[in-house]
Parts: structure tokens; C-alpha cells; sequence
């Protein structure tokens, strides 16, 4: 059964080689690709099950015994993510059908799909601290490809800006881990908490921490170092923004959910308290950038830092309710972020602009996009009874018990500013007079990817009571390192 860990890495990789050698043939490579996200997709819902029915996987490759061989871990944290990496594939997958052109499939979008996703399943299953590099470098490459399909002057200009400042991040992580492993003696995580919680985190360990932190911080856009996303994540196809968006980002935060339970967990007051306050600065900046530009794709884009920043408060607080909020608040921003990309692409291929300022009365010629968009706006802002509002009120809770009064509050607000920057683009697209006759929207398609997303996220939150036992059974095994340590060691 432990091999079946390898297999959300391993079904995207030889789909993903396959289709190089059928990139012309555009049916056959759609046909491929709802075969192999349907796959990966049932896969992960058989690991999941499996995980939170019976015991984590481990998967010792080579059969060298942990912490010598590389690991794999399938804990309940990694299922979730996988799974919910798996539903994004699927709808991403569907809106691809009718948004991808046979130019864009010929550059081989379709294979840097796969090892996007094969790099994020990697990510998330790793048991040991290099191996998270290596899938972090697998899904940048993938990253590279894709937010330069389509060639534009914008895109190149853009995606120089990302490969570099990623580049940066990718130096100092593997100088960061190398260091770490001179002073500890292992890079398997395991072994890591094991050992760091022997010596409570003295010395230099804590500095590693904060190292590491910028790598994550980078790789989540935290305040300040959050410069390089809005543009370069609107510049690219609707699908890839939406990849970018919903994914890309999260694996900062899954890395920070991780390596902060469970091997940096001993200065609470230094780290956590130091994570609390960047949180509270990256939702102001967020709220700002999104208010501050009549772009409707930047409009989306720079919400995704406000939702980082929640999901960092949560991680700070560390208690099992702000874990638990963590979790949840992740997989909703995963969801609604990759519809609400897929929203205001079809907007823009409506309106032929992306500049709220020239839209206006788009309701009479679309009017299930206009409500469909309205019910993701809601979702986003967190109102109930939607997924959002269940994130966000277990993240403010924990908060507030906690004493953090101040981030509480500085979340209030940024809900209440999200909710406003996002139905001012309903307002401003939808309502009013018709400006320009608009594009008919033929890609049924989109919508229909749309619309599913924005299903599974009212589901979310009207089922929240059949959802929560398993997010906070995910949570309480964070908050209890030991659980995982034994797992891995078998100890």
C-alpha cells in the first residue's frame, strides 16, 4: 500500500513525458489529459481515505530505512493538499479545453501542466528538507515554461522578474539547508524536529528558522518580499494565472505549515510572534494593491497576499483552532482563487479589456458569468455561509484567544476591504450602460470549470460540520510532532 504515496508524483510525470511527443495532436492530447487528471484525481481520493481511515504512508525508496533513504510521507496534511491540488488539475484541465489554443498546446503547455503538478504533489509528500528543494526547483521549471506561453513583450519583460527573484530564493534555500545539515547532521524532516527539539532550538537554529522563513516568504509573497506576483501572475493565459494563483503560492504556506510544527516549534515568542506582524503588514499591502488599480486582473491577484497573510496568522497563533482555520482558509483560497481567475479571464475576453473603467453593463449580455462572479466575490470575502467565512472565523478566533487583538482587528478590516475591492469590479463590469458590444462567450467550457469550483466552495461551507472533524484531526497531529516523528522512524 505505501507505494501507492509515489503515485500522485509519478501519474503527471509519464502523462507528462507522453505528451511531448504528441504535442501537434490537440484532440488526442485533450483526451490524454482529462484521462490522466481523472486518474491522478481517483488516486488521490483512495490515499486520502485511506490515510484518514487507517495510519499515514510512508514510502522508504530503495528500501533504505528512514533517515538515510528519500522518504515519502503521506500524513493527513499531505492528502489534503494533494487532493486538493487534484480538483484544481481537473477543473484547470476542463477550462484549458476551450482557452488553449492549438499554438499554446504545440509549445507544450499540456507537459509543463504535468510537471507543474507532479513538482506540487512532490512538494507536498516529501519527508525530507532537500527533496523539498528539488520539487520546489521541479515546479519552478514547469512555472518558467508556462508564464511564458504565448510570447508577448509583457510576458518575457514579466517572467524575468519572477525567474530571477525565484532564483534567489532557490540559492538560498539549498545554501540555507546545507547549513542546517552542518549543524544538525540530517536533512530528513523527522529526524530534524527529533533532533532540534533535543536541543530546544538553541544557538544558531533559531537564525536557520528565520532563514528559512524568508525562502518560504518569497516563495508565498509576504511582505516584502511580495513585489514580483500581481503582474507576473496576470500576465500569462487565464488557465496558467489561475494555476499560479491558486498553487504556487500555497506551497510557501504548506512549507511553513510543516517545517514550523514540527522542527522549528521551540521559540514561539521569536518566530511566531515575528510571523504575527508580517502577516498583519501583508494584509494591508494586499487590500491596498487591490484597491489602488482599475485592472481587474490585478484586482485578483494582489488578494491572493491578504489570504497568504491570513493563513500566516493562523501558523503564528499555533494553536489547534488556528491550525485548524489554516487548513481550511488554504483549501477555500485554493478553490475560489483558481475560479475567480477563470472569471475575470472571461471577462477580459468579454469586455476585450482589462480596464474596469471601460466595462459597464455586462449583465445584459452575460448574465451568468455577472452572478456567478457576485456568488465568488461573497465566497472570497468570507460571508457566510460560504467556505471563506469558516476559515476566517476560526483564524480570528484563534487569534483573539490568543490575545492577538491587533492582527484580529487588522483582519476585520482587510475582510471587510477584500469584500470591496472585489464587488467593485461586479459593479463596475456588470451594472450600468453597455459601453462597447462586448465578445459572445463561447467557451461553455470556462464557465462550466467556473461553476464547479464555485460548487465544491459553497459546499465547503454549508457541509462545513462533515468537513471539520478531518481539517482539525489534520491540525491536533501538527500540534503533536511526535505523531509524525514516529511514523517516519518507526520508533
Amino acid at each position: 500500500m505505501s507505494n501507492f504515496v509515489f503515485l500522485p508524483i509519478f501519474i503527471p510525470l509519464f502523462f507528462g513525458a507522453l505528451l511531448i511527443f504528441f504535442n501537434k495532436k490537440h484532440k488526442l492530447t485533450l483526451s490524454i489529459t482529462y484521462f490522466a487528471v481523472a486518474l491522478n484525481l481517483c488516486i488521490s481520493l483512495y490515499l486520502g481515505y485511506f490515510v484518514f481511515t487507517n495510519n499515514p504512508l510512508v514510502l522508504e525508496t530503495g528500501a533504505w530505512k528512514a533517515p538515510y533513504g528519500i522518504t515519502l510521507v503521506a500524513d493527513q496534511l499531505s492528502v489534503i493538499m494533494i487532493l486538493s491540488v487534484n480538483v484544481i488539475a481537473v477543473a484547470s484541465a476542463i477550462f484549458a479545453s476551450s482557452s488553449i489554443t492549438g499554438k499554446m498546446a504545440e509549445h507544450y503547455f499540456y507537459p509543463l501542466f504535468f510537471l507543474l503538478i507532479a513538482g506540487l504533489s512532490g512538494a507536498f509528500l516529501t519527508g525530507d528538507l532537500f527533496n523539498l528543494f528539488v520539487f520546489f526547483e521541479v515546479l519552478l521549471m514547469a512555472s518558467y515554461g508556462l508564464i511564458i506561453i504565448g510570447g508577448s513583450k509583457q510576458q518575457f519583460r514579466e517572467s524575468v522578474k519572477y525567474i530571477l527573484l525565484n532564483l534567489f530564493s532557490s540559492i538560498l534555500f539549498v545554501t540555507t539547508v546545507a547549513f542546517l545539515y552542518s549543524v544538525v547532521g540530517t536533512v530528513n524532516m523527522a529526524q530534524l524536529g527529533q533532533r532540534v527539539a533535543e536541543v530546544h532550538q538553541q544557538g544558531v537554529l533559531t537564525g536557520i528558522a528565520i532563514l528559512l522563513f524568508v525562502v518560504f516568504a518569497t516563495k508565498g509573497a509576504l511582505f516584502p518580499l511580495y513585489f514580483w506576483l500581481p503582474k507576473s501572475y496576470i500576465v500569462p493565459s487565464p488557465v496558467v494565472s489561475a494555476l499560479f494563483g491558486a498553487l504556487l503560492t500555497k506551497v510557501g504556506v504548506y512549507s511553513m505549515l510543516r517545517v514550523y510544527t514540527l522542527i522549528f516549534s521551540h521559540k514561539l515568542e521569536l518566530t511566531h510572534t515575528f510571523f504575527i506582524w508580517i502577516a498583519s503588514i501583508t494584509m494591508i499591502i494586499g487590500v491596498i494593491g487591490a484597491l489602488s488599480t482599475t485592472n481587474v486582473k490585478l484586482i485578483i491577484a494582489y488578494n491572493i497576499m491578504p489570504a497568504i497573510g491570513f493563513m500566516l496568522l493562523g501558523i503564528g497563533t499555533f494553536s489547534s483552532e488556528s491550525l485548524a482555520g489554516t487548513i481550511y482558509y488554504l483549501i477555500h483560497d485554493m478553490v475560489i482563487k483558481a475560479a475567480l481567475f477563470f472569471l475575470v479571464g472571461l471577462l477580459v475576453y468579454h469586455a476585450r479589456t482589462s480596464n474596469l473603467n471601460k466595462m459597464g453593463g455586462y449583465i445584459k449580455t452575460s448574465p451568468l458569468l455577472g452572478w456567478m462572479f457576485f456568488i465568488a466575490a461573497l465566497v472570497l470575502a468570507g460571508i457566510p455561509p460560504f467556505s471563506g467565512f469558516v476559515g476566517k472565523y476560526l483564524l480570528l478566533r484563534g487569534a483573539m484567544d490568543e490575545g492577538h487583538f491587533i492582527a484580529a482587528g487588522v483582519g476585520l478590516l482587510s475582510s471587510l476591504l477584500i469584500l470591496f475591492s472585489v464587488i467593485r469590479i461586479f459593479i463596475g463590469a456588470f451594472w450600468g450602460e453597455l459601453k462597447d458590444e462586448p465578445r459572445k462567450i463561447v467557451q461553455t467550457s470556462g464557465i462550466f470549470a467556473s461553476g464547479l469550483l464555485i460548487t465544491l466552495s459553497i459546499v465547503l461551507g454549508i457541509g462545513a460540520e462533515w468537513f471539520y472533524p478531518y481539517i482539525q484531526s489534520a491540525a491536533d497531529n501538527l500540534l503533536d510532532p511526535q505523531i509524525y516523528i514516529d511514523f517516519v522512524l518507526k520508533e
